[in-house]
């Protein structure tokens, strides 16, 4: 080998060993940190006039506490120390202005309405014990108040409707862990009940007609870090809690492996008398993994982020967001939950109200407390229990955090950090594209970005995730998953005919989930019509060769002009395009439209024979489209929990044949799906399937596609070349989006003000 050859070889190497350091060095360098950058893109402009909406501040709600204070005329305590036969305020929230009065203000120049709340007032210390609500206002320094509760209900609130408070749960624990004293043996023999490790489970509801409290309470090991709902003892308890007066209070039956008791003295007679099959149930360990959440794998790397190269396309100011073309006002009802306002795409309003009103939980079991729930959400507070979210699960690390402040059950507000979150998503799938390779050669398309606004509840063992989402194309998307922990039921006799066996002793009850909205669509103004479309076959002869046939599609076009036409029962047909229609025209002579398009697989809510089905006969229908009123502003109500026998709102009662043609319309949509525990819902119910919910999609309402007009799609030619930026911008990807985000700490206060083991 020549000198030469040994030159250029060194010379070769030197640039491999120079171009690897390289390499090593920019791989271990940290990126650049992505710098906010302000965007000309954002469409629309804030305004305070979406306060007309905002939930009320701590501020408001400490005045009104104070202003009841000293004008009821009556001592109040404390709801988080009242005994029932006290007065207490239960909730206050805010009272939305009337329709007109709201659209007379954003619309034609009138005057802010007043701001006012709503107070509900438990009156139990006096000879008519009752519940009655109260507007207050004005805010912030009110100085009136007037009884609202025969106006909206037809008559006074009996006492026994009231939603049972956190306090009276507590005294009803108190007493039943005092009489286990009555059991030692049994309890001791079957469970290794040490006073400490039993949990108890309420059912609803507490009876079997108007007047009863009586509830069926279920007993569950007492599991500290893990899903108790899985763990049943076998022992269930009916406690009646209908006097005002706690002493009074008696279990008036007992559950016990398959049979039924007088009372715990009697179970406990029989089993000294050798005439009670106890069950051995193994005391949980805490490092159990059944039930457990706990990682069984340890964490090995980071899975993709989702952030922003610059900063949130989207802004919130106060209670209002801009997103591109959408803008909305958001809240939180302490009852029913997360609700929207004013959606408008383009300035144009859409949808006037868009909110939650009752998620229903039927369940079906062999045992007492299983075979008779029926669980109405919104009596326990879907609001309330939207607590703080896990950045980086719940949302994506980078979203934003929105705090949430109610008051119930108390005198002093409350937070709930961090309860909703607004974020921009990549779905990870076009919105639309075309690659075309007939006659030219192009490629256009554009990415599916999305705006998400969410919350999530957790109601006793379930999670529920609201999901309102924002698409580029003028469409709406509402969903909600189902997660947390299944219910369940001692397994003994013919258990599995409910539902499949889960654990030892454990069955996983069926169970259907049912979730009623309220969509106050707005289509080119308030008066709306409500049209159908669908296909039919036509048998018609081929003009140009009679003797065959064609069977041909045909659009069939229907208006339905009363509620009587309007409703569609939960399993019946229903056209496949439904849309809200006005009398104004598009380009091409079409009335614009907004579709609602339902994604359900729900079981039935009741058989109408029911004596309780009045109180959700909205779950009746998977759509009902009445006409918009005041009066009837909720399909349900609070207090039909509680009394579903003679309940305070009967939605059957919205539907009485009245013209819908050129009205303000409300549709209400329930959606749902039904549920067989499996031992894959072990430890948790899994949100993949358990997904249901709607869309609101244009129908002829735009000239073309809107999103045409979005700033993300691309298009390229054949004669073009795709990887220059001035072509096609997701090229510069590499150089707009090469920096690392800016990540928050991660921190959480979900547990504070809590109560713990």
């Amino acid at each position: 080998m020549n000198l030469r050859t040994v030159l250029i070889l060194l010379v070769l190497a030197l640039a491999t060993i120079f171009a690897l350091v390289c390499v090593l060095l920019t791989r271990g360098a940290k990126p650049a940190s992505c710098e906010p950058q302000t965007l000309s893109s954002q469409g629309g402009k804030h305004s305070d006039q979406s306060l007309v909406f905002a939930d009320l501040t701590p501020e408001e709600m400490g005045q009104v506490v104070m202003y009841l204070q000293e004008n009821l005329g009556v001592p109040l305590v404390d709801a988080s120390q009242a005994n029932p036969s006290d007065n207490c305020i239960y909730y206050i929230d805010v009272q939305i202005p009337t329709k007109a009065e709201v659209l007379g203000f954003l619309d034609r120049g009138g005057r802010r309405p007043p701001r006012q709340a709503l107070a509900v007032v438990y009156f139990g210390n006096q000879p008519d014990p009752n519940v009655t609500e109260y507007v207050v206002g004005p805010l912030p320094k009110p100085t009136t108040h007037r009884d609202v509760t025969v106006r909206k209900y037809g008559g006074k609130l009996p006492y026994h409707r009231r939603p049972v408070t956190e306090k009276e749960y507590k005294d009803i624990d108190r007493f039943v862990y005092q009489e286990f004293a009555k059991a030692p043996g049994l309890l001791r023999e079957c469970c290794d009940y040490d006073e400490t490790n039993f949990a108890t489970l309420t059912t609803v509801p507490r009876g079997f007609q108007s007047g009863d409290r009586a509830t069926w309470f279920v007993l569950f090991q007492n599991v500290h870090g893990s899903g108790y709902y899985l763990h049943p003892v076998g022992l269930e308890v009916l406690v009646n809690h209908s006097s005002l007066n706690v002493s009074q209070w008696r279990i008036s039956q007992v559950f016990y492996n398959g049979q039924y008791y007088g009372d715990m003295e009697q179970l406990e007679t029989e089993f000294i008398q050798g005439r009670v099959k106890d069950v051995k149930v193994k005391k949980v360990r805490p490092d159990e993994e059944f039930g457990s959440m706990r990682p069984r794998a340890a964490h090995v790397a980071p899975g993709p982020l989702q952030y922003e190269p610059c900063e949130p396309r989207y802004s919130i100011q106060n209670n209002h967001v801009i997103f591109q073309s959408w803008s909305f006002a958001f809240g939180m009802d302490v009852n029913t939950g997360p609700r929207l306002f004013d959606i408008k795409f383009n300035g144009e309003r859409i949808v006037y109200e868009l909110s939650l009103q009752e998620a229903l939980a039927v369940y079906g079991s062999n045992c007492p407390g299983g075979m008779v729930t029926r669980y109405m959400d919104g009596s326990f507070g879907i609001g309330k229990f939207a607590f703080e979210l896990v950045r980086g699960v719940d949302c994506p690390y980078t979203a934003t955090y929105v705090d949430r402040h109610y008051l119930a059950e108390s005198e002093t507000p409350k937070v709930n950090k961090n309860s909703l979150c607004i974020f921009e998503q990549d779905t990870s799938v076009p919105l639309r594209r075309h690659y075309s390779n007939l006659q030219s050669l192009y490629y256009g398309g554009l990415t599916k970005y999305a705006l998400v606004l969410r919350a999530i509840s957790t109601l006793i063992n379930y999670d529920y995730v609201w999901d309102f989402i924002f698409y580029q194309n003028g469409a709406i998307e509402v969903k909600i998953h189902a997660t947390g922990y299944i219910s369940s039921s001692f397994l003994y006799g013919t258990g599995t005919e409910h539902g499949n066996r889960v654990g030892e002793h454990t069955l996983g009850t069926m169970h259907n989930h049912l979730i009623n909205y309220k969509v106050d669509l707005d289509v080119g103004g308030t008066k709306n019509s409500l049209v159908a479309h669908d296909m039919t076959f036509d048998t018609v002869q081929a003009p140009w060769s009679p003797e065959h046939q064609i069977q041909r599609p045909r659009l069939t076009r229907k208006v339905l002009d009363t509620e009587d036409k309007a409703v569609f029962p939960l399993h019946s047909k229903i056209p496949r395009y439904i849309h809200f229609t006005t009398n104004v025209e598009n380009k091409w002579c079409h009335q614009r439209g907004y579709r609602i398009q339902i994604v359900s697989f729900a079981g039935d809510h009741l058989p109408e024979a029911s004596s309780m089905e009045r109180s959700i006969s909205w779950g009746r229908y998977k759509l009902a489209v009445t006409k918009r009123k005041e009066e009837e502003p909720t399909s349900t109500s609070i207090y039909n929990q509680n009394d579903p026998w003679t309940p305070t709102v009967a939605f059957a009662d919205f539907i009485d044949n009245e013209t819908i043609v050129n009205e303000d319309l409300v549709a209400w949509i329930s959606v749902g799906f039904l549920h067989i525990p499996h031992t894959e819902d072990i430890p948790n119910t899994v949100t993949v399937g358990n997904g249901v919910g709607f869309f609101l999609r244009p129908y002829n309402y735009f000239d073309e596609d809107p999103s045409v007009h979005s700033p993300d799609g691309i298009y390229f030619r054949s004669d073009q070349d795709p990887s220059m930026c001035e072509v096609n911008h997701i090229a510069c990807l590499s150089k707009t989006a090469s920096c690392s985000p800016s990540l928050p700490p991660f921190t959480y206060n979900g547990f504070q003000n809590q109560t713990g083991p």
